[in-house]
């Protein structure tokens, strides 16, 4: 800036009057070139519109003109970095400078998915027609999307972890939106090989019901529908906190126990999961809300037999049906009081058309769903009308 100094004194100088136009338009080359050595070439920075993302930790969107950001910042647990996805209406308005690990042009007109979770947030976008290959097709359990499998419209690719290559390459989808427990998936690797790009999804990681359910924005993007996305968020939500509410009227803390047995261990959900989380806002005292980790704990059938004398609920995610199957599995469970009041309830009794199991499909999009089971459970004079989609008492 010296140099700059120098000249103004010129300048000042009634007797350099011959250069003064000269050293004018230097000045002004030298204050524009400061200028842009400050300022940088960021403008997708300065005028994104970041879309409200307020109960899921795993995700961020922020639109522009041309394009949007999504930003998975969980894709699996403990991920040492997350995954920047650009998606794009007109490429030759990119920024050059912008960092990407994908990019894909939107709206999309055919994709792949790998978790039957992402079934019902195409089917509530109107973008299931858009869906034309699956990993595992009998695990899907809608009426509508297994018509199209009944049609022949949405093909089969083989599994998760050995995804066949040469029929997706045949598919030629738009993108595979995928989900991964590690950073080690050499099937997405593989895809990617062929120029198909891959987003992964992590909405399987999302530590509470409404965060699950929010990812319907991220597929809201990628179908052009962001506003539809959110207007049905927000109205799962408003079921989801209505029925909390309603809940909170009955005095009553029904005592409960949850998980199941595999194997002679008990898989016990944590009290920081979101299936505790389900209990807590159905108004009962979950026996073991107090612990915190991931995943489940894994107990002793004794140490849960101790605690499980006072529990007036056993609600399962099991895959036992009836009584008599549960005491085929272990006499020890006619111990437990909750089998014995017949009050034990399930999800394996609420199946699709070839056996899988809706919970699993539809529960994390539709948490108002499963708060209302329980609560028709556990306080049957809230939700007087309300008829149980997943959780059904065992026959």
């Amino acid at each position: 800036m010296a140099s700059r100094r120098f000249i103004i004194i010129l300048l000042l100088n009634p007797k350099i009057r011959i250069v003064r136009n000269f050293l004018l338009i230097l000045i002004g080359i030298l204050l524009f070139g400061c200028k842009s050595e400050t300022g940088g070439n960021k403008p997708h920075l300065e005028t994104g519109n970041p879309i409200l993302i307020k109960d899921a930790e795993g995700f961020e969107i922020t639109e522009y003109e041309n394009y949007s950001i999504i930003e998975v910042k969980n894709p699996w647990p403990d991920a040492e970095k997350g995954f920047t996805y650009l998606l794009y209406n007109d490429q030759n308005e990119i920024p050059e400078d912008l960092e990407y690990d994908q990019k894909l042009k939107i709206p999309v007109n055919t994709l792949v998915v790998t978790s039957t979770t992402h079934i019902p947030a195409l089917e509530a976008l109107e973008m299931e027609q858009k869906l034309i290959g699956f990993p595992g097709l009998n695990y899907i359990s809608s009426p509508k999307t297994r018509s199209l499998i009944n049609d022949g419209k949405l093909k089969e690719i083989g599994q998760n972890e050995n995804m066949n290559s040469e029929m997706l390459i045949d598919l030629d989808p738009d993108v595979v939106v995928g989900f991964s427990i590690n950073a080690s998936n050499k099937s997405f690797e593989t895809i990617q090989k062929t120029g198909i790009p891959v987003l992964y999804n992590g909405d399987w990681t999302e530590k509470t019901p409404l965060g699950k359910a929010e990812w319907i924005k991220f597929f809201g993007v990628l179908s052009g529908k962001e506003q539809m996305a959110d207007s049905i968020f927000r109205s799962i939500k408003k079921e989801y906190v209505s029925a909390k509410d309603l809940a909170k009227k009955d005095e009553e803390r029904p005592k409960v126990i949850g998980g199941s047995m595999y194997q002679d261990v008990w898989y016990m959900p944590y009290g920081n999961s979101w299936q505790a989380q389900f209990l807590e806002d159905a108004n009962s005292d979950y026996l073991y809300s107090e612990t915190e980790g991931e995943g489940s704990m894994s107990l002793s059938l004794e140490s849960v037999l101790n605690k499980a004398d006072i529990a007036e609920y056993w609600i399962s995610t099991g895959q036992f049906e009836s009584y008599e199957e549960l005491q085929a599995i272990s006499p020890h469970y006619s111990e437990i009081k909750a089998v014995k009041d017949k009050n034990v309830y399930s999800v394996s009794l609420s199946k699709g058309e070839t056996g899988g199991i809706l919970f699993y499909e539809l529960g994390p999009q539709r948490p108002d769903l499963i708060l209302k089971d329980l609560i028709k459970i556990l306080h049957p004079s809230v939700l007087k009308e309300y008829e149980p989609v997943f959780f059904k008492p065992l026959r």
